[in-house]
């Protein structure tokens, strides 16, 4: 007997029987065709289950990542240790560059300008010729006083010979005496006529120079503001051309009244106070000087007074009318406490420090500050040199906090003595000392191989500051207020 089969009968007989898995997929493929419904469900609710089962693998990890930097417990920080060395007062000014001398070359006569000897920008000397008016009319007037000059003074002359021969005739009682006084009073009007004419000839002189138009001072020329062929006045307000003196260069800049008393002082010693200049950035030093001149007199609307500073500009780095900002060195101050600035906090009490103490803790100091030198400050009270001082990462701790310092390569040393250290100290103990018998039963339950009143302990308690008993959780909250005082900034901290 024949049967007929079909090609895929053939294929499925060849491939292998389905295992357990082969054979229970396909009994959910068949299921879910008969229950569609019913399947999207299931599988809906057998996603979720495998997304709840990976959060769950993932989660531990993270949170053992957190709780091992919870572990530690410090707050990293940087530090620094105080030191005792000098510190320069300085004065900070804002500053115009201002020449010394800037002249505005104008005509003295009126005239044809007829030729400029200068190009624009030249460096000029005094007295160089910088333009020519036609000089032909004021030399003409010259010729002619020296043509009136010349007859008068010949009139003179022959005065004096007619005086003289009058005076012999007088001598001898031949002409009467009154002749003779008429003719001396003839010389005498004819000699003022002929000073008369040597002051129009000085004139004349004077006028005829002026058609050379020349620099009253040394410096550089800038633009000229009349072309040749322009009729020029004498006095007329734009000028020929101005010109500036460059060097040496000063600045002009103020101060507070409050600082005048110091710098005076100093000047009146004999001493010379230093005076650099920097750009608008306050970044690139152009140069450097000396103070010479404190004026007389505060502005009262301002309560400053005005400083000159001169400098060598030989390098045209000062350029006239230019803002720049001045450092005025007043003086030295020796055997100093000095601390990075970044290590002065500020708070509603004023200014204060965290010093760091050979547990790794910290205690916040008050401290009263003097003058600052670029990163450096001044300290007049509350820290001492050798202090170690925090000057990084000071905004999330608080008085008896845990630090680290990572890479330390400072050697802390015991703080000195602050004006209220031992109080603190006091009643930072006095604090812990509740928070180990309020957490006693947590500590034994929790952690029962740290010693109770230890760093570990503190350590220990923050970790797991979730599962803590309320009188132990309000031990820890009373000792963050109490033992703290100030915070430094805002965010929690250990205890």
């Amino acid at each position: 007997m024949n049967i007929d089969r079909s090609p895929g009968d053939f294929e499925r007989a060849a491939q292998p029987a389905p295992g357990p898995v082969g054979r229970a997929w396909v009994g959910v493929k068949s299921w879910s065709s008969r229950n569609p419904r019913l399947s999207r469900v299931v599988w809906f609710a057998v996603g979720l289950a495998l997304l709840a089962l990976l959060i769950w693998a993932i989660y531990p990890a993270k949170n053992q990542g957190r709780r091992g930097l919870i572990n530690q417990g410090a707050q990293p920080v940087g530090v620094a240790r105080a030191i005792t060395g000098d510190i320069n007062v300085t004065l900070n000014a804002l500053g115009t560059v201002t020449p010394l001398s800037t002249a505005t070359v104008r005509p003295q006569v009126g005239g044809m300008l007829i030729k400029i000897n200068f190009t624009e920008g030249q460096m000029v000397k005094a007295g160089q010729t910088l333009a020519q008016i036609d000089p032909r009319p004021y030399q003409a007037a010259l010729d002619q006083a020296r043509g009136q000059l010349a007859r008068d003074a010949a009139t003179l002359a022959n005065a004096k010979v007619d005086l003289q021969r009058y005076q012999a005739l007088l001598a001898q009682n031949a002409i009467a005496q009154q002749q003779v006084a008429t003719q001396a009073a003839t010389v005498r009007s004819t000699e003022g006529i002929v000073v008369s004419d040597q002051a129009n000839v000085e004139t004349a002189r004077i006028n005829l120079g002026y058609t050379n138009i020349v620099s009253p001072v040394e410096g550089r020329a800038g633009i000229h503001l009349v072309d040749i062929g322009n009729i020029v006045q004498a006095g007329q307000s734009n000028g020929i051309v101005v010109v500036t003196q460059l060097d040496p260069m000063s600045v002009l800049f103020t101060i507070p009244e409050d600082s005048v008393g110091k710098v005076v002082s100093r000047v009146g010693s004999g001493a010379i106070l230093p005076v650099d200049v920097y750009d608008r950035s306050q970044t690139n030093k152009i140069t450097s000087g000396n103070l010479s001149a404190v004026d007389t007199v505060v502005d009262p609307t301002t309560g400053s007074v005005k400083l000159r500073a001169l400098f060598d500009n030989k390098d045209n780095k000062l350029f006239p009318a230019q803002f720049v900002n001045v450092k005025l060195f007043v003086e030295t101050l020796h055997s100093q406490t000095i601390v990075p600035v970044a290590a002065i906090q500020r708070g509603a009490d004023g200014s204060f420090v965290f010093v760091v103490t050979p547990e790794k803790t910290v205690t916040q100091r008050d401290v009263k500050t003097g003058v600052q030198d670029g990163n450096n400050i001044q300290i007049l009270s509350g820290v001492k040199p050798g202090d170690t001082v925090v000057v990084d990462g000071a905004d999330r701790l608080r008085e008896g906090a845990d630090v680290e310092i990572p890479n330390q390569n400072v050697k802390i040393a015991a703080p000195s003595g602050g004006e209220n250290d031992a109080a603190r100290a006091a009643r930072l103990a006095h604090a812990r000392a509740a928070v180990a018998k309020a957490c006693s039963t947590d500590l034994q339950k929790l952690c029962p191989e740290v010693k109770p009143g230890s760093r570990e302990m503190r350590m220990c308690l923050f970790q797991h500051r979730d599962d803590l008993s309320a009188d132990c959780s309000k031990a820890m909250s009373q000792m963050r207020r109490g033992g703290g005082g100030r915070r430094g900034g805002g965010g929690g901290a250990t205890p």
